[in-house]
């Protein structure tokens, strides 16, 4: 919400002095989020300026254009007491005063201003429409202030940017969805009166405080027919038309009206268009002008019907929906004539559009469901302005003076006459008061944390508008109609605590019960988690949606069980509905863009779930909200619900380690990115959390064939995959070449986690150390050789490291030759050759056994 601080401060005293940074930080400390503060695109000199006169010239492509000398001002004058400047607008003669944007200054969209040659003349600036200025879409003319500003005092060299309201301050905040009574100047003024501590009563003044005159009869005939309410709730329960006729229709829109529509950020259309903004703006109710004599009849209010359709504003015909509440018209006593004529509360249709032929004019000031336009919009992806108020919560209580507001508008600016009759229409029972709260005093003080007095609690609901009535130790409280949201006690507190101060609510650490804390998995978590960026990690988070196409572009199977993604039936993007199957594919996106700004060296992980949908799982039930499920409720629910492991997953691209000087003084160049970096992270995971792993080699998209490894536990159980990325996934991903990643079920590994492990005794006697070659198909795996060795030399074996593979002609073809280092050691002894050599012996024979290796002479 944009709010000039003109504007502002006709309904609030404005502190002394106060600018666009004192309201916005005034507005934050009562809760709302300052966006902004804002002035005018406009920059450098722009004056006024007093066309001494003009040439019109016509030239070859028959064209004419002004050859115009203008008094700027003896400030910007020439040295002949003017500037010449070319100007092809004709709406203008000498004598007028213009808007001059001298050479230095900058429109808006960055157009800058400088002396140039055209048309045979150095044009020495330019004179300006309203929208060259931004203030408006007419193009038609340059602007004539003696026409624009009517009564103004105009002077050769003035201020252009005051003058024209170019550099006000407009402060713009976020407002959140509970706070919709902020969605226009009435509500912010209200909250900036409580962020600088005021009484509301005292410097707030409430622009729906107007005198409604009493109707000489019924108006414009409208029935509320709404005989399909959703969730019990009518869409429409009151419905006030005014009806203003004899308007001009070609008086402009006044100029504070305009200006304030459009510092709001809106286009300023046509005086009745605009009037409908401007007080939406104002006082946050919506209103929607008709072409009177457009309409055929009697004005209902209904739901659509099978087959409707409507051409809305924008030009876009709808296909109407049966929870769609409509504005119809039907002849009298015809209801086969019913035509759509808006969609309720959401846009109007383009066949009663106020035109610039409009004389007479209907304008509607309604309350409307927010259930009902918030599906409306939804369903037609319509967010307008008006649908973000209505869904919001809009004060049943002003609908009738925001109308009256409308009609003095128009016939004072528009020259219209107001009928003497109106139209309120209003459901029995609806919109009734507010339902009176019970909260007991001290309960403030239970939800916060810090004292307040009564006195404290019922001021500051009564200054928010609140009716407080005092019933022992409780307070009866009926909020105030612009405030929906207040609809249980904890919400009053909240305003209690809002108009406190949060600032002022101290931070106290509640303290940690004993024999709690973590459980083991998430310090193993965590564990991996420190562990990884020890090792030069970064951790990033993804949203979990992704595009039905991730599958294809990774090259996966068509029957590969990862392209069983679960479909969000409501997602935030419809380019990314499905909800991830591996953690992959959500974080290749984090990469690629990261590539993309021009980072090519990245190691990012990711920890998160992913889901995995069951064929044939049926939808969850939906239990009561009058009591606790039962059992089989709980365990429907649960079988209903899709399993969701715990993955961690990486991507390496370009460099592991960057070229730069050794640790002996030499330069050394850059370490590229290798598969196996990719595997020692998976060992690093493992390590954090005292598993043992086995990887072996292994084919799986969307890897490498060549290079991928399978991670497994040593019980056989598959963890995950590591290695280099399949080139076409990575040319489909933008992603680097020899991009490696690893992906591994932490579910999987955390259920290998036991008890912390004990330190054995470290043994004081040295180790026997002994190498060995063996000689094996290519195909056998060095994991298969490592865990032979180790089951054949026993308990004496404290650890095994291959460290040389070697093929060529000296092991034949279709051989290897892996060399490993055994090392020994006894906890009660130094072990004496003959036995290191008979450990060794036995587990070269088991490799043999088991693999087919030949000791390497």
């Amino acid at each position: 919400m944009r709010v000039p601080l003109s504007w502002l401060a006709e309904h609030v005293d404005l502190e002394p002095g106060a600018r666009g940074a004192d309201v916005a930080a005034a507005l934050v400390r009562v809760g709302l989020e300052e966006e902004g503060v804002h002035t005018s695109d406009v920059t450098g000199p722009l004056v006024v300026g007093r066309v001494l006169d003009l040439v019109p010239e016509p030239q070859k492509n028959g064209k004419t254009v002004n050859w115009c000398h203008v008094d700027v001002g003896p400030e910007h004058n020439g040295p002949d007491g003017h500037r010449g400047i070319v100007c092809g607008a004709h709406n203008f003669t000498a004598g007028d005063a213009v808007v001059v944007a001298l050479p230095g200054a900058v429109l808006p969209g960055g157009f800058a201003i400088a002396a140039r040659k055209t048309y045979g003349h150095v044009s020495d600036g330019m004179i300006c429409s309203a929208r060259e200025l931004g203030l408006g879409a007419d193009h038609s003319g340059i602007i004539v202030l003696e026409r624009h500003l009517p009564g103004a005092e105009l002077t050769p060299g003035q201020d252009a940017l005051a003058l024209l309201g170019l550099d006000e301050e407009v402060v713009e905040v976020n407002v959140t969805p509970d706070r919709g009574y902020c969605f226009s100047v009435r509500g912010i003024a209200r909250e900036y009166a409580h962020g600088t501590r005021r009484p509301v009563a005292q410097v707030f003044r409430d622009p729906v405080a107007v005198d409604v005159p009493t109707p000489s009869g019924p108006g414009h005939p409208v029935r509320l027919a709404d005989d399909a309410p959703v969730r019990g709730v009518v869409g429409c329960d009151r419905f006030v038309a005014r009806v203003v006729r004899g308007i001009d229709p070609s008086a402009p829109t006044p100029r504070f009206v305009a200006d304030r529509v459009r510092q709001a950020g809106m286009r300023s259309i046509s005086l009745a268009v605009d009037v409908t903004n401007y007080l939406m703006l104002e006082t946050g109710q919506p209103l929607h002008a008709y072409d009177l004599a457009e309409l055929q009849g009697e004005l209902v209010v209904r739901r659509a019907r099978a087959g409707e359709r409507l051409t809305t504003l924008d030009d876009v015909e709808r296909v109407l929906d049966p929870e769609d509440l409509l504005i119809t018209d039907e002849a009298p006593g015809d209801p086969s004539t019913s035509r759509v004529l808006s969609l309720a509360g959401v846009m109007g249709g383009a066949s009663t559009e106020v035109s610039a032929a409009t004389t007479d004019v209907l304008v509607e000031a309604a309350h409307f469901s927010p259930v009902s336009v918030a599906r409306t919009a939804r369903r037609h992806k319509l967010h307008t302005e008006g649908a973000k108020r209505w869904e919001r919560g809009v004060d049943p209580a002003m609908t009738a003076q925001v109308a009256e507001l409308a009609v003095r508008l128009l016939v004072e600016h528009g020259g219209g006459t107001a009928d003497p009759t109106a139209t309120d229409v209003v459901v029995p029972g609806a919109p009734g008061a507010p339902a009176a709260l019970t909260v007991p005093v001290s309960f403030a003080e239970r939800v916060v944390g810090t004292p307040f007095t009564e006195r404290e609690v019922v001021g500051a609901l009564e200054e928010i508008g609140c009716t407080v009535t005092a019933d022992g130790a409780d307070l009866a409280v009926v909020p105030p109609s612009w405030r929906p949201d207040l609809a249980q006690p904890v919400d009053l507190v909240e305003e209690v605590a809002r108009l406190r101060g949060y600032d002022t609510i101290p931070s106290v650490l509640p303290a940690a019960p004993a024999g709690r804390g973590l459980t083991a998995g998430q310090r193993a978590r965590r564990s991996a988690a420190r562990a990884l960026a020890d090792d030069g990690f970064v951790e990033v988070l993804s949203y979990p949606f992704v595009a039905a196409s991730v599958h294809d572009t990774q090259g996966l199977p068509a029957d590969d069980p990862r392209r069983s993604a679960l479909r969000l039936a409501n997602p935030l993007s419809e380019q990314q509905p499905l909800m991830r199957t591996s953690v992959l594919d959500s974080l290749v996106e984090v990469v690629r863009r990261n590539v993309s700004r021009g980072l090519r060296d990245l190691a990012l992980v990711e920890f998160g779930s992913v889901t995995h949908p069951v064929a044939g799982t049926g939808p969850a039930p939906l239990p009561g909200v009058d009591g606790r499920p039962g059992e089989e409720e709980l365990a429907a629910l649960l079988a209903a619900v899709p399993a969701q492991p715990l993955h961690v997953a990486g991507v390496l691209t370009g460099a592991r380690r960057p070229p730069g000087a050794a640790a002996d003084g030499f330069a050394r160049g850059g370490e590229p990115v290798l598969w196996a970096d990719a595997v020692d992270a998976v060992r690093t995971v493992a390590a954090a959390l005292g598993v043992e792993v086995v990887v072996e080699a292994a084919e799986h998209a969307p890897w490498h064939p060549g290079r991928c490894a399978r991670v497994s536990t040593a019980a056989g159980h598959l963890v995950g995959h590591a290695g280099e990325l399949h080139p076409a996934a990575l040319a489909a991903l933008e992603l680097p070449a020899r991009s490696a990643a690893f992906e591994l079920d932490l579910d999987v590994l955390l259920a290998q986690v036991g008890a912390p492990p004990q330190v054995a005794q470290l043994s004081g006697y040295p180790a026997a150390t002994q190498d060995v070659a063996l000689v094996v198909a290519e195909g056998v795996a060095a994991a298969a050789v490592e865990a032979a060795l180790r089951e054949g030399a026993g308990e004496l074996l404290e650890d095994v490291r291959l460290f040389d593979v070697y093929t060529g002609a000296q092991v034949g073809e279709g051989r290897k030759s892996l060399a490993y280092a055994l090392r020994f050691r006894a906890p009660d002894r130094t072990l004496t050759a003959e036995e290191a050599s008979a450990a060794r012996e036995a587990a070269v024979a088991e490799a043999s056994r088991r693999t087919g290796a030949v000791q390497r002479a």
